[in-house]
């Protein structure tokens, strides 16, 4: 018992430190990159990091998941054969992207008119390369209950560029962009050090009946995948088209709003990782009317815990991007206005995949969150010709309206979900925080010695 309590304070330790340095390094960089560089090249950098975001979650999304769930599962004698397994099958989707990356970089830096685009995806070619390995060692850890390494192997690779930011500004050094990806590279570099170190006590391969394993990862990854890569476009597509179809100022524009946005979304992820093991159980447990009550409980309190923060943002959003970005973004105002909208109801979305992946409805998932993006793709195409800037805003809204639709109709038919309870806990929310949270605490008499 004490085994097992110390392994859930140590892990979810861990993991709150590691989404709070994510959080942290990646918004000082970002305060400080958009301060350093002119609006061409902040939009260029945007452009590069949604990419390169994307070809990671491809990677990730197809043998991450599978890797951790097959080696916690079977027998430690098949432990060599699914690493090996999935390094092969990790390395293909290396070459493949590396090929790609390499042939098809030209013409991405004509598609968002910035040439230099050109040198840093072909420079990111060995970092990605290099993160196969990373990426390995860290499910493996992650695998074996073991979660000390991922979090300093994440906390190095996210303050070595920091830090190398943060010096340039200070000594009021221009910053290159090719610069900032040979920052990424290194610092993938000796993380993947330090992460062989805390797992190579785990880490054998075995080529062993490879192509049963093989096909195995990949039959389980591939909805996944498919899942993760989808949401990354429909959540990066808006930029990467202002990119091609304006400029890339444009697209730097539109993260800015996005950045802040991002910022209120902690507790929705907060929740999600809460939410997935406990519908799982509950589905076996007490069946859909658990799995409904914990649906609408926890996007209720999502919503309550956001809705202060939207609000105080939306009311003052043009001190918010003066505070953080600076008056030459003063256009990014109204984007972070229509953005704060659909932020309201990502936790619906969220918590939808979430619970329908936990009981085995992964395919369901998949298809929902793919057809949202490729409307939100139509609707960018569209309304950016005719609007510019604020149509893609807007047509992120509509689509996230329409996947919000459609997810409330699959919930409501498969458990019953209200959309009505959802709004009554998130009321409930305030008085019962106030009563067992604040209200002890005022009434709470001081101990006062007598004698």
């Amino acid at each position: 018992m004490t085994t097992k309590r110390h392994y859930w304070i140590e892990s979810g330790f861990l993991s709150i430190l590691q989404n709070f340095s994510g959080v942290f390094f990646g918004f000082a960089s970002f305060f400080l990159l958009v301060r350093s560089l002119d609006n061409q090249s902040f939009g260029a950098w945007v452009l590069f990091m949604s990419a390169t975001t994307i070809v990671e979650a491809i990677r990730n999304g197809l043998i991450q998941t599978a890797l951790i769930r097959y080696i916690s599962s079977v027998k430690k004698e098949e432990h060599p054969r699914i690493v090996a397994a999935s390094l092969l099958l990790g390395g293909i989707v290396t070459l493949v992207v590396v090929g790609a990356g390499y042939w098809g970089a030209p013409y991405l830096g004509r598609l968002w008119k910035t040439p230099e685009l050109t040198v840093l995806f072909r420079v990111y070619n060995l970092g990605f390369a290099v993160s196969l390995f990373l990426s390995l060692f860290n499910c493996v850890e992650q695998a074996n209950l073991r979660f000390r390494g991922v979090f300093v192997t994440a906390l190095i690779r996210q303050f070595l560029f920091f830090a190398f930011v943060a010096v340039s500004f200070f000594l009021h050094r221009r910053i290159g962009l090719a610069e900032l990806v040979w920052v990424q590279v290194v610092s993938i570099g000796i993380s993947t050090v330090f992460a062989y170190r805390y797992t190579r006590s785990h880490f054998r391969l075995s080529f062993e009946n490879t192509g049963y394993w093989v096909k195995r990862l990949f039959g389980y990854g591939k909805y996944g995948f498919g899942t993760s890569v989808s949401s990354l476009l429909s959540g990066t597509i808006d930029q990467m088209m202002l990119g091609a179809m304006l400029s890339p100022a444009a697209s730097g524009a539109f993260n800015i709003a996005v950045r802040i946005t991002n910022l209120i979304d902690i507790p929705t992820n907060a929740m999600a990782a809460i939410v997935f093991p406990q519908s799982a159980k509950r589905m076996e447990e007490g069946g859909s009317d658990a799995v409904k009550y914990l649906y609408e409980k926890s996007v209720g309190t999502t919503l309550a815990i956001l809705l202060p923060g939207v609000l105080f943002l939306y009311f003052f959003a043009d001190w918010v991007i003066w505070a953080v970005a600076g008056q030459q973004y003063a256009d990014s105002i109204p984007l972070l206005k229509v953005t704060l909208l659909y932020c309201l109801l990502i936790p619906f979305g969220r918590q939808f995949g979430t619970i329908l992946d936990s009981v085995g409805k992964t395919r369901t998932t998949f298809l929902v969150v793919l057809f949202t993006t490729v409307v939100n793709l139509g609707l960018n195409f569209i309304l950016i010709r005719q609007i510019g800037v604020m149509g893609a805003a807007y047509a992120t809204l509509c689509s996230n309206i329409i996947g919000f639709t459609i997810a409330q109709y699959i919930l409501r038919r498969e458990i019953g979900v209200e959309l009505k309870n959802t709004l009554i806990y998130m009321y409930r929310f305030y008085p019962e925080f106030y009563n067992q949270h604040v209200l002890p605490v005022w009434s709470r008499k001081p101990n006062i010695d007598n004698h």
